[in-house]
């Protein structure tokens, strides 16, 4: 085996990790969401959780909460576009848009998105230059934590 081929086995091995950072992942997946959105990070703790917030320079904003388990439990996101959804849900995207299709024949006009799943919650709004969205995992919000919170 050369080289090569070598190289390309362990970019293939990394690939998912680089990839991957979303809803029900660790903490160590939102520096993936951050290079992805090209934004800053910052860190803000709170009671049972800490927030990480990426500001992209368009001032786009999502939050990613993460509980004391080191684990992203929900997403929110502000801004004049809507986040990439594939990457922020991560796993749970595929429920999310069989969920989304399944609404679609009751989903008329535009109104607000309240997709309620078994372990999967996501909320959108908005319309041109102004969004606003949230997902969670109902099951990994710590205790006390009032959903009014994770926006």
């Amino acid at each position: 085996m050369n080289i090569r081929g070598v190289m390309f086995g362990l970019v293939l091995l990394g690939a998912p990790w680089s990839a991957v950072a979303s809803l029900g992942d660790t903490v160590a997946s939102i520096d993936a969401d951050r290079a992805q959105m090209k934004g800053s990070l910052r860190v803000r703790p709170a009671a049972a959780y800490e927030v990480h917030e990426i500001e992209s320079g368009d001032g786009s904003i999502v939050r990613e909460f993460v509980s004391g388990a080191g684990v992203v439990f929900a997403v929110s996101w502000q801004g004049q576009f809507t986040p990439d959804l594939q990457q922020l849900l991560g796993k749970h995207f595929d429920r999310y848009s069989a969920g989304l299709k399944a609404q679609k024949a009751a989903y008329v006009g535009r109104r607000p998105l309240d997709l309620e799943l078994p372990g999967l919650v996501v909320q959108k709004n908005g319309h041109v230059r102004s969004f606003v969205g949230r997902a969670y995992i109902p099951e990994q919000v710590p205790l006390g934590v009032k959903l009014e919170e994770l926006w």
